[in-house]
């Protein structure tokens, strides 16, 4: 029991190292900062996809709408895991410079081309989902919002843009902020490509968790890695996945609550 205790007081020390902290809070940083990123995308290629198939029903129209559906279809029923990887192989990367890799602290350019592409496949499978979510908030809409636009004269795009679209938004504003809460859990797919998001610098403090822990003697004498490192750091990366998502879910319930009202 001592031994144990030992090793869990050495563990809590890995957090109180300022290197290690630092470490961990960049990759907590980075993951919302990507999460952010593949929202705002995945919304706006959204609402394009949503456009589509609800309404380019006639004529050569047609084409798009069922190129959104498929797009939208083949993402929704695959696993982000492996658009992960094809993104990786097929999709083509920007030139970076060193100069954006120091200022991201990243290793090298490479890191940075491949952080690009996970981006990417998170914003493309996420796109499909919000497509779908708007499309409710879309259909959501009385038709009589399109007859009495267009007896004000108003177009098919000022419609759309004017009144219809921002009805629907404000309609889908809580499931939005759902599907942000599955966004920021799904970035920690990420760690099996890149290395600055949360999960991944967790991982990473786990494999050195030796030269924090207390047990490290010197170049020839490296120490161990105890299951109560993994414990800590793991329960780390929880309770800061839980604080962000709790924080959102809290917000998601307490809007529903006026909705309902």
């Amino acid at each position: 029991m001592n031994g144990f205790l030992e090793d869990l007081k050495g563990s809590f020390g890995i957090l109180s190292n300022a290197d290690v902290m630092s470490y961990l809070l960049r990759g907590l940083m980075f993951t919302l900062v990507i999460s952010v990123i593949a929202i705002v995308f995945s919304l706006l290629l959204g609402v394009a996809l949503a456009l589509a198939r609800n309404y380019c029903t006639r004529g050569p129209a047609r084409v798009l709408q069922k190129m959104a559906s498929i797009y939208i279809e083949l993402f929704r029923n695959t696993p982000l895991m492996l658009w992960m990887f094809v993104c990786f192989v097929m999709c083509p990367a920007p030139a970076v410079s060193k100069s954006l890799a120091e200022m991201l602290g990243m290793s090298s350019t490479v890191a940075v081309k491949t952080l690009f592409k996970a981006i990417v496949a998170l914003t493309l499978f996420t796109s499909a989902i919000m497509a779908e979510i708007i499309r409710g908030g879309l259909n959501s809409v009385a038709k009589g919002q399109f007859e009495a636009a267009y007896s004000q004269g108003f177009g098919m795009m000022q419609t759309m843009t004017l009144i219809v679209l921002p009805q629907a938004l404000r309609n889908i504003v809580p499931t939005l902020l759902s599907q942000m809460i599955t966004t920021i859990k799904d970035s920690s797919y990420m760690a099996s490509l890149v290395t600055v998001e949360l999960m991944a610098c967790t991982k990473l403090i786990i494999s050195k968790a030796n030269a924090y822990n207390g047990t490290w003697v010197d170049r020839f004498n490296r120490g161990t890695i105890h299951v109560t490192d993994v414990f800590v750091l793991f329960g780390f990366a929880f309770l800061a996945y839980f604080a962000i998502n709790f924080t959102l879910s809290c917000l998601v319930r307490r809007m529903r609550g006026r909705r309902s009202r």
